[in-house]
């Protein structure tokens, strides 16, 4: 019975990662849809590669150093060591059942590893249309690599954030913040796309080259989130688990429907028009509100909570862009980080602590933005990070993969 069990946890992880994983198509079909079309073979090439090399990062250090043997400064800075062999400080022959797990460590890493990447394509979106690739690369090795796996470390590894009683379920702030996070630091170095702004200050808009794709990735993220969210139940091997998946299957779904019907009563009641690029990223706001407590509140809470994310991403947007001159192409920052902040905090109408809560929005933002901004100023010092105005002109697909992703 026991073996059963461990079997069928263990066929939940790595289905729930499949679908977390399959969230890096989303995330590709939204930003190539969303950006112009000299642009969109680029796009591909840094989530695809972004993908990769979380991968290949999270197995050579990361995985060691978000769930550590031991730590350098206790619940703060965790020990140094290698995931190659999918070891937390015991050898391989003790992988498995004798791992004290209710599922294989194989199945964790897994699952664990396309969340690293779900925080990087975050960061993708917001440079698109003006960052070059091999500084991107270098940055996502980086932050696939090392920072995000340390301040993960802080909440779900047992560090200081776990320890005062932070709860963030599915990764709202360690997740989704994390890498807003990012992305604010390396766009702050990065600058605006090319006729962006005019010399008053006043925003130009560049509309995407395809919403039917960009909508097509938005349903693929939708599907995704069922197992970003109803896979951090962990297992669904007995009456309890089994329950609690399906109400977090529940109260995402609905946070979504939330967010989108939110932000499109938002869009009619500001301009007279239901902007369905506002639409989509209330979607995605309805899902990160909801991702720190899926299993916490009930269907309607879920809903109240999904529907001001929604608000607050279509508000989030505007303001970032007319009134601090952030060129965020897709409203990643607004969608993965101030409405980040609102899921983080939300948690206290389920029982979190507040100050525990604004703790960790303070910790994982702060510590995040820092070393982002440290790292891509020492890379750009190297490698120029931004395309010329001349390359963004003719588009970074030409200039930088030599493919066109259509005619133009």
């Amino acid at each position: 019975m026991e073996e059963i069990k461990f079997a069928l946890d263990t066929f939940y992880a790595v289905m729930a990662g499949a679908l977390v994983m399959w969230m890096a198509a989303g995330f590709t079909m939204l930003e190539a849809g969303m950006i112009q079309s000299k642009n969109a073979s680029a796009i591909v090439t840094k989530n695809l590669g972004l993908y990769s090399i979380a991968c290949i990062m999270y197995l050579m250090c990361g995985f060691i150093l978000m769930y550590p043997g031991g730590a350098l400064i206790e619940g703060v800075i965790p020990s140094i060591g290698t995931s190659l062999g999918l070891s937390t400080g015991m050898d391989n022959a003790d992988i498995g059942i004798p791992y004290g797990m209710d599922y294989s460590q194989q199945a964790d890493f897994f699952f664990q590893v396309v969340f690293v990447a779900t925080a990087m394509s975050i960061v993708s979106g917001a440079v698109a249309g003006r960052m070059k690739i091999v500084p991107f690369f270098l940055f996502a090795v980086v932050l696939t690599g090392f920072i995000y796996p340390i301040q993960g470390y802080w909440n779900w590894g047992g560090g200081f954030l776990s320890g005062m009683g932070y709860s963030d379920y599915a990764g709202s702030g360690t997740v989704h913040l994390c890498g807003a996070a990012a992305a604010l630091a390396v766009v702050n170095v990065l600058g605006p796309r090319k006729g962006k702004y005019n010399s008053d200050g006043s925003s130009n808009i560049i509309p995407g080259s395809n919403i039917p794709m960009a909508a097509l990735g938005v349903w693929i993220l939708w599907l995704g989130w069922f197992g970003f969210n109803g896979g951090s139940e962990l297992v669904v091997s007995n009456e309890a688990a089994a329950i609690a998946v399906s109400q977090v299957f529940l109260n995402t779904n609905i946070a979504a429907a939330g967010g989108v019907v939110a932000t499109l009563i938002t869009s009619q009641v500001v301009t007279k028009k239901m902007d369905i690029t506002m639409a989509m990223n209330g979607a995605i706001a309805g899902l990160v509100a909801i991702t720190a407590a899926p299993s916490a509140p009930s269907a309607g809470a879920a809903l109240m909570i999904g529907a001001v994310g929604g608000i607050i991403v279509y508000f989030s947007i505007i303001i970032l862009d007319r009134r601090f001159g952030i060129d965020d192409p897709v409203g990643a920052i607004s969608a993965h980080g101030v409405v980040g902040i609102w899921g983080v905090m939300a948690v206290v109408f389920t029982g979190g602590s507040l100050v525990s809560q604004f703790v960790g929005v303070l910790a994982i933002a702060g510590f995040t933005y820092l070393m982002s901004l440290l790292t891509i100023l020492f890379i750009d010092r190297f490698i120029p990070i931004r395309a010329t105005d001349e390359e963004q002109e003719v588009g970074l697909d030409a200039v930088e993969t030599g493919v066109k992703s259509t005619t133009y």
